[in-house]
């Protein structure tokens, strides 16, 4: 069956690109109404500030441009009180430029701290540790950038100034006024080329700074990876290539997942493991073992590590002590993992079930269509191949907003039932489905030979498992028979 994949637009759309007419006229003066409601707003009062600022900012650059004119003037009539006068109004003019554009760029970080007291009682203290180390970067940064902007502007001053001492000791006394211009501008010029030079170089302090930051966290991300790995070949566990079975070659390959041992496919021994940053133990000498055809359901009070268990099993999680062993690979002849929260990729509803497999479009052909039909109607989903339009339509929606809890939930079990895995971890799977609709899922689970270890706090759980852990918290633990 020849599939239909998405090209352009999507059907009924039609995109134009905005126009500079009437409508956007209108539109532009009814927001305009709103930012400034009357002459005596706080808006109007800003903008007439910052109009009077950059109009001033012109002048000042105006006067700095005109500058090197005046230099030219006295030093060609050798006018030393002229000098002086100019020299000292160069500076002032260079440092109040530097300062103010240091003032313009970070005037929404200075407004920003304007109400940084006033919001203090109303945010949490990570928003204020936030703007404090906003405020630490700022302070360390401006007189950096200030020195920079004087330096870069300073520099046509100190070439005349240069200049200007052989000029009055009576050196070139003998030169005629446009001699002795044409001398003031050469040499003016290559007193400003090689301060442009230098200037470059301390604006590359700002590059360095972030080039160390960021061989820090290239640096850190590498040694945490390297010490993962080290920790993985300690553990004694097959590495990632290996445990992957979502893999082409894994689905053509009949032979691949025989050595698992004797159908079992985790086994605990004496772990013991702890919440995120704490010392407490949510579990302590954890004694387990997964075989296929046994089905187990852990449960327990909020917050005793249920969900980090199954953190600790799919490896995610280290353990404060004892061993575990995957003895199985993950994919379609393994293990598969339903997390809490369902994820879902910017794609066609294929995608969405046959996810994580690399080929987008197997090349198993019409079948394939048929066992992703056949799994979306078991799951209740049949109506979604009409929202979408086939299992090939580009959609432009976020399936997390579309889809309701219960539709994802459903979605995930579709997506369970393509891949067939000898084990299902499922976390909360049914948290969003009624009773019925909880036992027909497991009952499928059972028929495609599944082996199912659930997280779930639902009594109607238990007649589909046959132990259950319960975890109490404080490293208490039990294990117990249910049939």
């Amino acid at each position: 069956m020849p599939r239909r994949r998405w090209q352009g637009r999507p059907p009924g759309q039609n995109y134009s690109r905005p126009k500079l007419d009437l409508l956007f006229v209108r539109r532009f003066f009814h927001i305009q109404a709103i930012l400034f409601p009357s002459w005596s707003s706080q808006s109007v009062l800003m903008f007439v500030t910052l109009l009077v600022v950059a109009l001033l900012e012109q002048l000042v650059v105006y006067q700095v441009g005109i500058i090197p004119s005046h230099f030219f003037k006295v030093l060609g009539e050798k006018d030393v009180v002229g000098f002086r006068q100019i020299t000292i109004v160069a500076i002032c003019l260079i440092v109040a430029n530097s300062l103010h554009m240091q003032i313009r760029i970070n005037a929404e970080s200075a407004a920003f701290y304007r109400a940084g007291s006033v919001e203090h009682m109303r945010t949490n203290w990570k928003l204020q540790d936030l703007l404090q180390t906003q405020k630490e970067l700022m302070k360390r940064e401006l007189w950096l950038y200030i020195g920079v902007n004087v330096f870069d502007y300073l520099g046509s001053i100190i070439s005349y100034i240069i200049i200007a001492i052989p000029i009055f000791g009576g050196q070139y006394n003998g030169l005629a006024p446009a001699a002795l211009i044409e001398l003031v501008s050469k040499n003016a010029f290559v007193s400003i080329y090689l301060i442009h030079c230098f200037s470059q170089l301390i604006d590359l302090s700002t590059t360095v700074t972030d080039l160390a930051g960021y061989t820090h966290r290239i640096g850190e991300l590498q040694e945490m990876i390297l010490k993962l790995s080290k920790s993985c070949c300690k553990s004694r566990q097959p590495s990632c290539k290996e445990l992957w079975g979502f893999e082409k070659d894994s689905l053509d390959s009949e032979d691949e997942n025989k050595e698992e041992s004797g159908g079992m496919a985790f086994n605990l021994e004496q772990v013991s493991f702890t919440a995120l940053s704490s010392k407490e133990l949510l579990v302590k000498n954890l004694t387990l073992t997964v075989t296929a055809g046994h089905n187990l359901l852990v449960t327990g009070n909020t917050g005793s590590g249920k969900t980090t268990l199954l953190r600790v099993l799919n490896r995610l999680w280290e353990t404060a002590d004892g061993s575990v062993r995957m003895l199985t690979s993950f994919g379609p002849r393994g293990v598969m993992f339903l997390p809490q929260k369902p994820y879902f990729t910017d794609g066609t509803l294929r995608e969405q079930v046959i996810y994580p497999l690399k080929e987008i479009y197997p090349i198993t052909g019409l079948p394939d269509d048929e066992r992703i039909i056949h799994f979306l109607t078991v799951t209740g989903l049949g109506s979604l191949l009409k929202r979408t339009g086939g299992l090939d339509e580009r959609v432009d929606w976020n399936w997390f907003d579309v889809l309701s809890p219960g539709e994802m939930q459903r979605l995930c079990f579709a997506r369970l039932f393509y891949h067939q895995p000898k084990y299902a971890v499922l976390d909360e799977a049914t948290s969003a489905l009624t009773e019925e609709t909880e036992g027909e899922l497991y009952h499928t689970c059972k028929q495609l030979g599944m082996t199912v270890i659930s997280v779930g706090h639902r009594s109607s759980l238990e007649k589909h498992h046959d132990f259950m852990l319960f975890l109490f918290g404080d490293g208490k633990w039990e294990l117990t028979k249910i049939h």
